[in-house]
């Protein structure tokens, strides 16, 4: 796996494993961008669809539907997020090598699956920062801009052979990385609960 990819997997990992330690205890259930979830829910969602892009390389399919995720959240979320991530980026790594590695989207580099999983993460830590009043955890510049190869890749596949991403939405004047990746995610970047 090429290095970089590894290190915007850890990134994003990062980013949503921030999120989530700041979420406070009264949050849980607030609306997100996401709009038929609660944050309890898109962290749910999150944590099994790491889960559910490696299951085909692991053999451990995730607890539940990721589309379909519990509105029910661990005593510490952080502590029961960590080895999921953890496990997550050890399957990407071991696939480094392969040609091709098995993904629920059909095979493909385990650098772009392990892209796909840093833009999933990455999102789902916006869609959180956000609903919680997280303004100081804006999705990163950097993180971003690398993921836009493989947004540019999977979004509109993603959209339309699932419809499980909204309509690209018209970036802000004079966006960045981080406003153009949401936009094109069917987010408003301007988004407020």
């Amino acid at each position: 796996m090429a290095p970089e990819v590894f290190k915007l997997l850890a990134e994003a990992h990062e980013y949503l494993l921030t999120v989530v330690r700041g979420v406070p205890d009264d949050a849980w259930e607030r609306r997100t961008p996401c709009t038929e979830w609660t944050v309890r829910q898109v962290f749910n969602h999150a944590l099994l669809d790491q889960q559910a892009l490696v299951m085909q390389i692991t053999g451990t399919p995730p607890a539940e539907d990721p589309f379909a995720p519990s509105d029910t959240v661990a005593d510490d979320p952080a502590a029961q997020l960590v080895p999921v991530l953890e496990a997550a980026a050890r399957a990407w790594e071991s696939g480094a090598d392969a040609d091709t590695v098995p993904t629920p989207m059909g095979p493909m580099p385990a650098r772009s699956g392990a892209a796909a999983a840093a833009l999933d993460a990455a999102l789902h830590a916006w869609d959180i920062a956000v609903a919680t009043g997280q303004d100081d955890l804006p999705l990163p510049e950097d993180v971003a801009e690398g993921l836009e190869g493989i947004a540019a890749q999977l979004v509109d596949f993603v959209r339309d052979s699932f419809g499980k991403y909204a309509p690209p939405v018209t970036p802000p004047p004079g966006a960045g990385h981080a406003d153009r990746l949401l936009a094109f995610s069917g987010r408003d970047p301007r988004w407020t609960p």
